[in-house]
């Protein structure tokens, strides 16, 4: 013999990690409960981040739009006093109430080719094409709207 003991043959082992440890003292239930526990949690956890996520954004994005607001009226102010100097001006040539009635036919042309577009707009939406299309290959024992054979 070399002067090896029977000790020696037998590979040292290192201790059980946690996961080992759990896996061969707990049941199969035990540990379905566990991970069940756990991934309630997690769920919670991830719905309270996206509500703390969206009621930030949605607050940043009131703020912007109150900004955006502010700026139309700006916007809405500035073209009424332009109008009115328009008005004005056209007044030094004709009637004043003549230039005022030029100056309202021009916002109501601008009004009009400015529905006309929208309206263009609007027809030509498509709505969700792609989501109706994914919805269309939900399996039939999957969607509720529909009975099962």
């Amino acid at each position: 013999m070399s002067g090896s003991t029977p000790a020696d043959d037998i590979p040292s082992r290192r201790p059980d990690s946690e996961v080992e440890a759990r896996a061969r003292n707990e049941s199969l239930g035990e540990m379905f409960a566990s991970f069940s526990s756990n991934l309630s949690t997690l769920l919670r956890q991830e719905i309270q981040l996206a509500k703390a996520e969206a009621t930030e954004s949605a607050r940043q994005g009131g703020r912007g739009a109150g900004m955006f607001a502010g700026a139309a009226v700006g916007a809405l102010l500035a073209l009424i006093f332009l109008s009115m100097a328009l008005m004005w001006a056209l007044g030094s040539w004709m009637h004043l109430g003549w230039a005022a009635v030029i100056v309202a036919v021009v916002w109501a042309v601008v009004t009009a080719v400015l529905v006309s577009m929208g309206r263009k707009q609007l027809d030509d939406m498509k709505g969700l094409p792609r989501t109706q299309e994914t919805l269309g290959e939900i399996p039939p024992t999957l969607n509720p709207n529909k009975e099962t054979p």
